[in-house]
């Protein structure tokens, strides 16, 4: 590798770096992978607030689906030494 590759790669993981550091004070909730990708995807010509919208609408979707599956578990019924309990909310119903 030669020393100006070196000097581009050494400079492009500081860039990162930075970056990093200022989303976590931003709390962008992005880890540094997810970051880099979207820095490529950036500078590969995708418009930053289209990508900024994508990402709030996948966590959006994420949180629902979530909240979805602990509602799900929360209504099976568990069963115990061999009985069926019911959640609390629906007992004395049928």
């Amino acid at each position: 590798m030669s020393s100006r590759e070196s000097d581009r790669i050494s400079s492009a993981q500081q860039t990162l770096d930075i970056l990093y550091e200022i989303s976590q004070l931003l709390n962008t909730q992005l880890d540094k992978e997810t970051l880099a990708t979207c820095v490529g995807m950036i500078e590969s010509g995708v418009n930053p607030e289209a990508l900024a919208a994508v990402i709030l609408e996948l966590r959006r979707e994420s949180t629902a689906l979530q909240q979805g599956q602990a509602a799900t578990l929360s209504a099976q019924p568990t069963t115990t030494n061999g009985r069926v309990s019911r959640p609390a909310s629906r007992l004395g119903t049928r």
